[in-house]
């Protein structure tokens, strides 16, 4: 079974940074992509930020040029740094990542970490 581990959550003042990670385990075929996605109470859930097995990334556009998704292959972590944290970016964070058994795709999620940014 593929299990996502998370860690890097926290409270911070407006401005400040924090830096996520998101460990995978178990049995994994072929990572398509991994990413970040968050959810604030009475919002949709949302994609923060992707990486594919190329390397492509893709950011939802409030967090462009703030934040910055990597990631380590042979540990098949990814990271979310971020910087220059609002208000607004208080959500509980999920990793999530996209796999693929001989064409058919299967997505696994992370517990969620929870990010506070105090005004």
């Amino acid at each position: 079974q593929v299990q996502l581990v998370e860690s890097g959550g926290g409270l911070v003042q407006a401005g400040g940074s924090l830096r996520l990670s998101c460990a995978a385990s178990g049995i994994i075929f072929n990572i398509a992509h991994m990413g970040w996605y968050r959810q604030a109470p009475g919002k949709q859930r949302e994609l923060v930020a992707a990486i594919t097995s190329g390397g492509s990334t893709n950011y939802e556009g409030s967090v462009k040029g703030r934040f910055t998704i990597s990631r380590d292959n042979a540990k098949k972590t990814v990271y979310l740094q971020m910087n220059s944290l609002k208000p607004e970016d208080t959500a509980v964070y999920i990793c999530n990542l996209v796999d693929r058994k001989y064409g058919i795709t299967y997505a696994y999620w992370g517990q969620g970490t929870q990010v506070t940014v105090s005004s």
